[in-house]
């Protein structure tokens, strides 16, 4: 059972990662895991999501839900910044 202050934990977490790049891996069936890198757009009561952006440069937008990240069905991961090194 999940309690609700694991959930409001859970959105404000993400709150604090909105504009941040993110990897989402979820589970796309027949042993399939799809992997979503983007950054975090909106977060909203009980959703949040992300614009990533694909091969081909097209922009698309996908949102999950909070209990899906407590019960792991949805994998979330940070990316780390790049350093912006200066050239000599």
């Amino acid at each position: 059972m999940i309690i609700s202050s694991d959930l409001a934990s859970c959105r404000s977490k993400f709150e604090a990662l909105l504009g941040k790049r993110i990897v989402c891996k979820t589970n796309g069936g027949r042993k399939r895991i799809i992997t979503y890198i983007g950054t975090v757009e909106h977060c909203y009561n009980n959703v949040f999501t992300i614009l990533c952006e694909t091969e081909t440069g097209k922009q698309s937008i996908v949102s999950f839900s909070y209990i899906d990240v407590l019960t792991k069905t949805v994998r979330v991961g940070i990316m780390p910044e790049k350093s912006e090194e200066l050239a000599v």
